[in-house]
């Protein structure tokens, strides 16, 4: 493989698919953010009342931690070296070879709360944030974080606490980068069947994942101001899904945006570009809708005395809505 070019560090929407894009480029093939989340199907939404965190529901909006790494390196038959480690120890001597002696850029999984260039308000205990590690200077890496203006940078011992911090998606040192990548890719094919499962995710008849899980929680949330919970859980209720939506990673909204500038960069390729067309303004509504659902459980929580909870409710249905209409288009592809 060629050796990367100087780096230039850049903002993305979301961690995960901000170092895959690149990470990929550096390596010589050039992939939009979007393009890396929407080849790897990540968009979806789930809801388990069964599963808890913090003693509150699980609700996602995309794919679990590591699935665009993953399934990147399957529909483009990218070669990704992924290495855990045993101890912090092995995983700096590992880091520090590829970075210095290699020239390598990679990949690391950490966690949020123990990367100290992060403001104290933002800091929580999410283990599944990734960065780019591209350089060292004296006794600090270089770090393109995907979520900053600028580049940052952090310390070894710093960096190692985010690296094998503890709990629910444990980085163990996860560290990623390309080894190979094919000449010539087809994308439309690929593209193609990217959308058509992401089509069939969304619409499939589990109850609690895709349109129907968004139709549950909107049930879920309706039912809240005639039950027999206090006003202090309803209002964790409404703000857990907030955070849920809207700080862990991108958010709801979010990846309906980044979801729609995929379907827009689509329409370049073989595909039926009436169908790509309508489907992304569908989408963009359905991001719109459901930052306003997020500004509706904020209200609600602020003033228990003025909960509404149909009108919570029917947002988050009337993005489900688009959502549907979406996703029967694009199965048709």
């Amino acid at each position: 493989m060629s050796q990367k070019p100087p780096f230039e560090h850049s903002q993305f929407a979301h961690c995960e698919s901000g170092v895959v894009s690149t990470l990929l480029s550096a390596y010589g093939l050039k992939i939009s953010e979007p393009m890396a989340f929407g080849l790897t199907s990540a968009l979806t939404f789930v809801y388990l009342p069964f599963v808890k965190v913090n003693n509150l529901p699980l609700i996602a909006y995309r794919s679990l931690p590591k699935s665009i790494i993953n399934t990147i390196s399957k529909v483009l038959h990218v070669k990704m070296e992924r290495k855990n480690y045993p101890n912090p120890r092995a995983a700096n001597e590992d880091l520090k070879n590829l970075v210095t002696k290699e020239n390598k850029m990679v990949g690391l999984q950490t966690s949020v709360f123990y990367l100290p260039y992060f403001p104290k308000d933002m800091r929580f205990h999410f283990n599944a944030h990734n960065l780019l590690v591209y350089g060292v200077d004296g006794e600090d890496y270089l770090i393109s974080d995907p979520v900053f203006e600028e580049a940052v940078r952090c310390s070894e011992a710093e960096l190692s606490k985010a690296r094998f911090a503890k709990g629910v998606f444990a980085p163990k040192g996860f560290l990623y980068y390309p080894k190979t990548i094919p000449q010539n890719i087809d994308f439309t094919p690929i593209i193609k069947k990217a959308i058509v499962k992401n089509a069939k995710a969304m619409l499939t008849p589990f109850p609690f994942a895709g349109i129907k899980g968004m139709r549950r929680l909107a049930k879920k949330i309706e039912s809240l101001e005639n039950s027999e919970a206090n006003s202090r859980y309803i209002k964790n209720y409404l703000t857990h899904i907030v955070r849920m939506q809207e700080e862990i990673g991108t958010g709801g909204g979010g990846f309906r945006f980044l979801y729609a500038a995929f379907l827009e960069e689509a329409q370049k390729y073989e595909l039926n570009k009436a169908i790509l067309e309508e489907a992304s303004k569908l989408i963009i509504h359905s991001g719109n809708t459901l930052r306003e659902f997020a500004l509706y459980c904020v209200e609600g929580s602020r003033k228990i005395e003025k909960l509404d909870t149909k009108k919570i409710a029917a947002k988050l249905i009337e993005a489900s809505e688009y959502e549907e209409k979406a996703f029967r288009l694009l199965k048709k592809l």
